[in-house]
């Protein structure tokens, strides 16, 4: 009986050694792919320009809002 939780415990053991190093490569590419982006590069990808108000003036409400 010895014997045979022997050798569940290290095929346990084995899967959890091959999980911990597939999570190592894992944050590891992460960390280099994320080293080879130039600075910006996720602000750039979510930027939406508008021009549709591009003809129409902008009005500037000089006097201050009274109360």
């Amino acid at each position: 009986m010895c014997d045979v939780l022997k050798k569940v415990l290290k095929v346990i053991a084995v899967v959890a050694a091959v999980a911990a190093a597939a999570a190592a490569v894992y944050f590891l590419i992460k960390k280099l792919k994320a080293k080879k982006e130039p600075a910006g590069a996720a602000d750039l990808e979510s930027y939406v320009s508008c021009s549709c108000l591009d003809d129409e003036p902008i009005i500037v409400d000089e006097k201050p809002a009274e109360e």
